[in-house]
């Protein structure tokens, strides 16, 4: 299949954004409805995020155990080169190795980035990166994916750090490659960021037609028509979780895949909560996040150290068993 970024941007122009965008996205395959139906089904998800930034690798590989034996759906680490919020000369893993060795230990539960930086990698890197993880895991990876952020990093490693809006167009064309990869036998591209030519791509990915596809972001103008048009699960990163805040949000991103021809029903919507928001009482937490899911949000993610892996046992005990299908 051949995509070209120049007759794209003629068609664009010449019948408008929705229905070229609803042609591109016939011309691109797109996921199977499995990660949707569970989404429109309303089963609620719990995750967690380990950061490897100032740990020990068998301390993690104990919490991702834990949480596998506990019950919880997803398990998560970041993607950065240096620790982030902290002193950016401690020890920080590589994430994708990482994740390679974690998928290794652990035996059900889904795992994955929050988020892999787009500017990292070329994406057919990424492709087969991912392919190889999900054979590891046996078919659970989830492709968690983000335009890029951190400045200070890039500078540090010389990688470039592009404008917002060529972050995010460089997001949506990687993940057009990726999906390409993932379902021809052959495939090329030409874009104005990334090409490809007769590119083969074996193995394919265990899950068909490839990973369910998560992306972190919220931007409504750049990066929320890129999580419209491709995401299985679309991150929400706020500094303050309140369902006033989720229902406008939402709002926006459910206009925006109305605009590009996708039912937002499709995209499960997630966030991250911080461990200081799990020090409550049960009762109050339970209420929290039933709040939350009443207005849409279906996968929660916390966000711990392995030196806090104390809360997994009482959430996974206390507060997981309220939101589970009977």
């Amino acid at each position: 299949m051949t995509i070209n970024s120049v007759s794209r941007r003629r068609f664009l122009k010449g019948v408008g954004t929705v229905a070229a965008a609803t042609v591109l996205a016939e011309r691109v395959p797109g996921p199977k409805e499995t990660w949707a139906v569970a989404a429109q089904k309303g089963k609620v998800r719990f995750g967690i995020q380990t950061p490897p930034q100032h740990t020990a690798y068998g301390d993690l590989v104990s919490v991702w155990q834990e949480a596998d034996e506990l019950g919880f759906d997803s398990a998560f680490l970041f993607d950065h080169f240096i620790p982030i919020y902290s002193d950016p000369n401690g020890p920080c893993f590589e994430g994708w190795t990482l994740l390679s060795a974690l998928a290794a230990q652990t035996k059900r539960i889904r795992l994955g980035l929050l988020v892999t930086g787009n500017t990292y990698r070329n994406p057919t890197i990424l492709a087969k990166m991912a392919a190889t993880v999900d054979h590891v895991s046996k078919g659970r990876l989830i492709l968690g994916i983000g335009a890029g952020w951190f400045e200070l990093e890039h500078k540090a490693y010389g990688i470039p750090f592009s404008t917002n809006g060529g972050r995010a167009r460089r997001l949506g064309e990687s993940l057009e490659v990726m999906k390409l990869l993932f379902t021809q036998e052959k495939s090329t591209y030409t874009g104005k960021y990334y090409q490809l030519k007769d590119a083969p791509f074996q193995p394919k990915a265990v899950q068909k037609p490839y990973p369910p596809i998560l992306i972190g972001g919220q931007g409504p103008k750049l990066i929320l028509p890129v999580i419209a048009r491709h995401a299985n699960i679309w991150h929400m990163r706020l500094r303050e979780v309140t369902p006033e805040q989720i229902k406008k949000l939402s709002a926006t991103f459910d206009t925006t895949c109305q605009q590009v021809g996708r039912n937002p029903a499709e995209v499960e919507k997630a966030i991250s909560l911080r461990s200081e928001q799990l020090s409550g009482p049960t009762e109050e937490l339970r209420r929290q996040i039933h709040s939350l899911a009443d207005i849409g949000i279906r996968h929660f993610t916390i966000s711990l150290a392995p030196s806090e892996r104390k809360l997994l046992g009482r959430f996974a005990k206390e507060v997981m068993p309220a939101f589970r299908e009977t």
